[in-house]
């Protein structure tokens, strides 16, 4: 039993855990530890254990900062737990710490929002001893810091880069249930399977039961809320025959959350006898929390189904939660696995040797299942702040800007263009009949039904639900104008944004080229209602690659000028750039402007192949004076502005401004080159950045270069435009450069 000050026993993996925590950190292992520990692990309880192990074994002059995420309170319910469970120790807030110090054997729980958010006083100069002082002071009195990360933080931010490196933690502990092995951290995996037969958390997650292949459907949103109904109907009546006062919860997520998807399940609801009135059902959304009782996550909560959008808040624990039905409103949404952890809970912490009750239930008809990973805590570079070298203070250069007053192609000419390029992509005729032939054989779906796949199973861990052992269903809609509608506009939005015209003005269009009874010459199906309603919505992404090869067409008439608006442009004296700690044999980039750039700010990790080998040609250059390399957006950055196919303006940002020591400057911007005979350019838009980089750059009579790979040499292009590196116009980077 470890943890002898605190009132709680361990199960055997969480002790374990702790164990190896206490190991990672002592001795000589790397800084940061990260721990992967499954929804309802017990993560809170572990942390504790091993910080009241540490501070009586290992280090009582240790300060430990318990940092926690999100806009909620969980950083005290984390406070709360340690100073019920670990009565003897310290738990502080952060005002506790501004006023007493960060004290031996102290632990302070502190929300990221109280100390990245601008303005704060927190971290702000005043009467009272900021953050800052406060660190300080404990550094002076030689009290180490040891710096716990629940939960994953989406404040991967300079400030919160400032806020931990200002701690100079001893060690740094990062636990998240999505957490992934990166070779510079310590890493201690929690096996969900050890959690599963602690009775914590489900036995297994069933998919779709109930919905069965070839099924046909009239409503997704009623028939998932059907089946999820009924099954938490049989697991409340089970629970009953038990005894138990325990009162399923179904959750109900919805993408986005747009009014007219959560009034259908609102309506749909209410014929099923659930209404916020009768107490029924809440809704959880960040500009709409309704009817949240005090007991929701209580086993006795009144509430039967929560409204929520995406994910619920981080950290959030409702064990009688055992339904989850996640919605969509277009037919290629995401299913976000991780999501599942809010449904995996035991509600008496054990399970009952019944699958009905030892299960959790999801209903979805989702294609694509995503293990959405730690994104920012846990990527493999750091991020680091530079300083800009003094002699590269006073350039500048002008850049440009989108003229919001610039009008692109009307609705008329769009058409015109996306019927030329079907025309002559498909070869289509006058025959209508003929041409939905030619739709079917280039991989087009042509019918009057929505055709969708989603999956079915039962699965153990949480992370490979709906990727491995996957049965695969097929399903199909017969089209309802009212309940597709939403669908559709999806579509259409989708579709709006290749062409740039209004969600109207799009759909317009679409008719016009498919649609019967649409007066129009330049038509390409005459599909009734129904099928236009099925065309659209089941081709929308074969719809949206053909859309953006219209935009990447490069005509533009004679002697056509952009009209742009201008500002002046100097590098930023401060930046934060990706570094990579991994790098080998690191050494200083002397030709970058920014101070301490060295080749971690270089690797295959941050950059494509060109812009290293554009970055290790300049260093060995003796005629360069410096090297900038811009950032992809934002407005501090060297922009361009170019049109697509349909004359819409798009800012294009180069990626290297070059000095030489004759005075001369450079912009390079480079691609994606060649290998095994393939292309590796990815940028639709090459050609029409080419032209308009090409004119920028005549016009204000500077020097300038599209830079690819080929065979670990460098070629440049600023003379006519040519994907195919074989061709004359790309030549040696050293002929020119």
């Amino acid at each position: 039993m470890v943890g002898g000050n605190v009132n709680i026993n361990l199960f055997n993996f969480q002790e374990e855990a702790v164990l190896n925590l206490i190991d990672l950190t002592t001795g000589n292992h790397k800084q940061v530890v990260t721990v992967k520990a499954p929804t309802g692990s017990g993560k809170t309880i572990i942390l504790i254990n091993y910080i009241d192990e540490y501070l009586s074994n290992v280090n009582k002059n240790t300060a430990f900062i318990w940092l926690c995420p999100g806009k909620g309170d969980l950083e005290e319910q984390s406070r709360q737990k340690m100073i019920k469970f670990a009565p003897t120790r310290n738990a502080q807030n952060l005002f506790d710490a501004l006023s007493n110090g960060f004290t031996a054997e102290s632990t302070t729980f502190i929300n990221w929002e109280l100390v990245t958010k601008t303005g704060n006083k927190a971290i702000s100069d005043g009467e009272k001893k900021n953050l800052y002082d406060r660190i300080a002071e404990a550094h002076r009195l030689n009290i180490d810091f040891v710096i716990v990360i629940d939960e994953e933080h989406s404040n991967n931010t300079a400030k919160a880069r400032d806020v931990i490196d200002a701690f100079a933690a001893k060690h740094i502990i990062r636990m998240s249930a999505t957490a992934i092995e990166n070779k510079r951290y310590e890493f201690y995996e929690i096996d969900e399977i050890d959690v599963i037969n602690a009775g914590l958390i489900t036995k297994a997650i069933y998919v779709n039961e109930g919905i069965n292949d070839g099924e046909e459907i009239s409503n997704d949103y009623d028939h998932l809320l059907d089946l999820a109904d009924k099954k938490r109907k049989a697991i409340s009546q089970r629970y009953n025959e038990l005894g138990k006062n325990i009162r399923p919860l179904v959750l109900i997520q919805f993408p986005n959350g747009k009014p007219e998807t959560i009034t259908a399940v609102e309506n749909k609801l209410a014929q099923m006898g659930y209404t916020y009135d009768n107490g029924m059902v809440s809704k959880w959304m960040s500009e709409d929390k309704r009817d949240l009782p005090e007991n929701l996550t209580a086993n006795d909560g009144i509430p039967v189904f929560l409204l929520m959008k995406q994910a619920i808040s981080t950290g959030w624990d409702c064990p009688r939660a055992k339904i989850l039905v996640k919605l969509r409103e277009g037919m290629n949404e995401q299913f976000e696995i991780q999501t599942i952890g809010r449904i995996r809970r035991m509600p008496e912490a054990k399970h009952y040797d019944d699958d009905l009750l030892d299960f959790c239930y999801v209903y979805t008809y989702d294609e694509t299942w995503k293990n959405g990973l730690l994104a920012n805590v846990d990527k493999a570079y750091e991020t680091r702040r530079l300083f800009l070298k003094d002699k590269c203070k006073t350039f500048t250069l002008e850049k440009q800007l989108r003229d919001k007053d610039f009008s692109s192609l009307g609705e008329r000419e769009v058409l015109n263009k996306i019927y030329d390029y079907f025309t002559k992509k498909y070869q289509f005729g006058t025959d209508k009949k003929q041409n939905i032939a030619i739709l079917k054989n280039a991989g087009y779906i042509v019918g009057d039904v929505i055709v969708g796949e989603t999956i079915k199973g039962k699965y153990v861990k949480t992370e490979t639900t709906g990727t491995d052992n996957v049965e695969r269903i097929t399903t199909t809609r017969l089209i309802n104008t009212h309940n597709h509608g939403i669908y559709l506009l999806h579509s259409t939005d989708e579709l709006k944004k290749c062409i740039g015209l209004t969600t109207a003005k799009t759909k317009l269009i679409l008719e016009r080229l498919f649609r019967k009874g649409i007066n129009q010459t330049k038509k390409i199906c005459n599909f009734n209602t129904n099928e236009f309603y099925a065309f659209i919505i089941n081709n929308e992404k074969k719809l949206k690659e053909d859309f953006n090869e219209v935009t990447a067409d490069m005509v533009r008439q004679p002697g056509f000028k952009i009209f742009t608006k201008t500002a002046p442009f100097h590098i930023p004296v401060q930046d934060f750039l990706k570094y990579d700690p991994s790098v080998k044999r690191e050494v200083e980039y002397i030709s970058n402007a920014y101070k301490d750039y060295t080749s971690g700010f270089n690797t295959s990790l941050i950059r494509s192949r060109s812009e290293q080998l554009f970055e290790q040609y300049c260093e060995k250059k003796e005629d360069i004076d410096w090297v900038y390399k811009n950032g992809d957006s934002g407005q501090q950055y060297f922009s361009i502005v170019y049109l697509d196919g349909f004359n819409k303006q798009w800012l294009f940002y180069a990626d290297y401004i070059v000095k030489k020591k004759d005075g001369s400057i450079w912009i390079i911007e480079t691609k994606g080159g060649e290998s095994k005979g393939k292309s590796n350019n990815i940028d639709k838009q090459i050609g029409n950045k080419f032209n308009a980089f090409k004119d920028y750059a005549t016009q204000k009579e500077i020097k300038w270069g599209f830079v690819r790979d080929l065979d670990n040499q460098l070629y440049i292009n600023n003379t006519e435009f040519s994907l195919d590196l074989a061709d004359e116009h790309w030549v040696p980077l050293e002929n020119e450069f």
